[in-house]
């Protein structure tokens, strides 16, 4: 699974931005914006062995992915939970559970969620906005 980036010039500095994740990072020139967003994934999931994959695609756009598909998927749920200010209780109830293990099983990739189970808990942390999915841009 990979998720779409965007990659650009401003002003002195290149920014990558991954904008599901709300993460930006910058850089001196392109190749090291690059470099650094594929740093913010690791620093972030913090896990050993874990290795994210930076893939350049059209003008101004990657993708981002990772054979850890259980830690990319772990990390989308945290940061969604954390932009709208909501704690794993929070998540929980939003989903009708009682125990906030409810949601953190899929943020911490104990479990893996179907599509559907993953479009629920999306809209469990993330109500009015809508998640899409498109076709791999990167070869």
């Amino acid at each position: 699974m990979r998720f779409y980036g965007k990659v650009y010039k401003d002003s002195n500095f290149w920014l990558a931005e991954v904008p599901v994740f709300d993460a930006m990072t910058q850089g001196r020139t392109k190749k090291e914006a690059l470099l650094m967003i594929g740093d913010w994934f690791e620093a972030m999931i913090n896990k050993p062995g874990f290795s994210a994959t930076i893939y350049p695609a059209n003008k101004g756009e990657f993708e981002v992915g990772s054979e850890d598909v259980r830690a990319m998927i772990g990390l989308l749920l945290k940061r969604q939970r954390e932009i709208s200010g909501l704690s794993l209780a929070e998540a929980a109830e939003r989903l009708g559970a009682k125990s906030r293990n409810a949601f953190a099983r899929y943020e911490h990739g104990t479990s893996v969620p179907s599509i559907e189970k993953l479009d629920h808990l999306l809209r469990a942390v993330s109500p009015g906005r809508d998640f899409v999915l498109r076709q791999s841009i990167a070869s």
